[in-house]
């Protein structure tokens, strides 16, 4: 159906014939003077109305509408209505629909106009009394006309927005079926490729021609799956550099837990040991001190015997010169007897001299010279007992000289046995308090000992743990088709043979000065703690 037939269809159904033309025509002087008022006051409406507002972007944009539309009335008033009409018509409701002005909008937009217009042909063509000039039939006839002219450029605006929105979903239907075939094809590519991925091929790729609005999504998923086929391939090589170094640290950390066991039991026995010779070199620095208080005390007698012999050599001396004294004194007494024994024999010889008279006298003499005599006997005696005595108190005054000297020099060695045994005394004390110290700096290193032996058996137990995970990696990275050579068989990981380690001494259940070691549990619960804190 042409355009000709369609406006000459919709001119025919309204009924403007020729009549309604000419009486179109006759109103363009009305038109011409009133379209201007008419238009101003519906962007007046427009202005004051947000969702009208909002098509147009200045007041210039407004004035350049309102004169398109001053124009396009004016080719209304002709009355022709053809086929530049028509195409002013499709443009305008092309626009409307192309900028979305819904036709509420410019329905009310045609009922202002029309109402202004109407009411200005009414009042110039009405009569207005008897003798006035008007035909009111004409001036029907005239309303009518621009009414049908209002509503025929209404019924083209409404159409041709309608038919452009048709045509509009038509043409996004078309679209969307082919973006959608499209999408199909892409879809089917990047699952029979995802399908690939998901059974670990990383070697899948979009290989299909795709448009060019997917060929970023083609290029990105190939990159992607060639960064994670590049990594997956490095994570291989790094894996199995794992494993193997894994296995030798698990090796390496089973041979240092044997080792820091034996290590452990050893400087427990090494300390238990310390301590029995800490107590044995305490117990020697006591009995050192003992003995040189005992020496002490040997030195003390031996000065106090030595001066008791100094007085006995003293008294000795002081017996001879006494027994020297009493042999003088015993000579004496010898002299005196003997010139009594001469006087008593002188007088013995005068009494016989004298007779009778001289008998008793004579007896006298007599008995004192034999006084004398036992004198005399008696005082050589003595004095041959004194002499033996004054010899025997110088024996003895030697053989004390001799005790002294021998004392003096007991005294002297008694002194040097003192000092040496004050210096053994404080060597003693010294090694017992550098024992002491060794002791504790042992018992220290007994106790880090048991907490290192404690953190191996962690470490152990985490690098087994490290071990087997180690292993399901390697499963799960080996489960991947990959772009790198991989043998068929992994390559033996080179195991080192552990040191032979003795089996430990039996632990002593206690060391003597020491309290009892921490249970394992406790201990690895307190390394778990230093550790979690450092």
């Amino acid at each position: 159906m042409s355009q000709d037939y369609a406006i000459g269809e919709r001119t025919a159904f309204m009924g403007i014939d020729d009549k309604a033309r000419s009486a179109l025509r006759d109103l363009r002087p009305v038109i011409r003077a009133e379209i201007g008022k008419a238009l101003a006051s519906f962007y007046g409406k427009v202005r004051t109305t947000p969702e009208t507002r909002a098509f147009f972007s200045d007041e210039r944009h407004m004035d350049a509408a309102s004169a398109r539309q001053q124009t396009h009335w004016s080719v209304i008033a002709e009355g022709d209505f053809s086929d530049d009409y028509v195409r002013a018509v499709r443009a305008i409701g092309q626009t409307h629909a192309r900028i979305g002005l819904e036709p509420r909008w410019y329905i009310g937009g045609y009922a202002v106009v029309g109402d202004h217009l109407v009411r200005a042909v009414i009042d110039s063509m009405w009569p207005k009394g008897l003798l006035a000039k008007g035909d009111s039939r004409q001036a029907g006839e005239a309303v009518a006309a621009l009414m049908k002219a209002i509503f025929l450029d209404m019924d083209f605006a409404i159409s041709i927005y309608l038919e452009t929105l048709d045509n509009e979903r038509k043409r996004l239907e078309a679209e969307q079926q082919a973006a959608q075939a499209r999408q199909e094809q892409v879809v089917t590519l990047l699952a029979r490729a995802l399908d690939r991925l998901a059974s670990g091929d990383l070697l899948a790729r979009l290989d299909g021609d795709v448009c060019s609005e997917f060929r970023k999504l083609k290029d990105d998923f190939n990159h992607a799956v060639e960064l994670l086929d590049q990594a997956m391939c490095g994570v291989g090589g790094a894996t199995e550099g794992i494993r193997s170094s894994t296995e030798e640290i698990s090796v390496a950390a089973d041979d240092l837990s044997r080792r820091t066991e034996q290590q452990a039991a050893s400087l427990e026995q090494t300390a238990a040991a310390l301590d029995q010779i800490t107590a044995t070199v305490r117990r020697s620095a006591a009995g050192a001190k003992q003995a040189q208080d005992v020496v002490a005390g040997a030195k003390t007698d031996a000065e106090r015997s030595g001066a008791v012999v100094s007085q006995a050599v003293a008294a000795m001396g002081e017996i001879e010169t006494s027994s020297r004294e009493i042999g003088n004194i015993i000579g004496v007494i010898d002299e005196i007897a003997f010139q009594t024994n001469l006087l008593a024999l002188n007088a013995g010889v005068e009494a016989a001299r004298a007779g009778e008279a001289g008998k008793g006298f004579a007896v006298v003499a007599q008995e004192v010279r034999a006084l004398a005599q036992r004198s005399a006997e008696a005082a050589k005696e003595i004095k041959a007992l004194i002499n033996t005595s004054t010899k025997q108190v110088e024996a003895g005054v030697n053989l004390v000289g001799q005790t002294g000297e021998a004392l003096r020099g007991i005294v002297s060695k008694v002194a040097e046995i003192d000092e040496l045994i004050a210096q053994i005394s404080v060597s003693a004390q010294e090694q017992a308090g550098g024992l002491h110290e060794v002791n504790t700096a042992v018992n220290q290193m007994d106790q880090v000992t048991q907490q290192n032996a404690a953190m191996v058996e962690q470490t152990t137990a985490a690098t087994h743990s490290l071990k087997s995970q180690t292993g399901e990696l390697v499963r799960q990275v080996e489960s991947f088709r990959t772009s790198a050579v991989r043998r068929s068989e992994p390559k033996p990981t080179t195991r080192i043979a552990p040191a032979p380690v003795a089996s430990p001494p039996p632990r002593p259940t206690m060391r003597p000065g020491s309290a009892a070691p921490p249970s394992r549990s406790s201990a690895a619960v307190a390394l778990k703690e230093e550790w979690r804190e450092f």
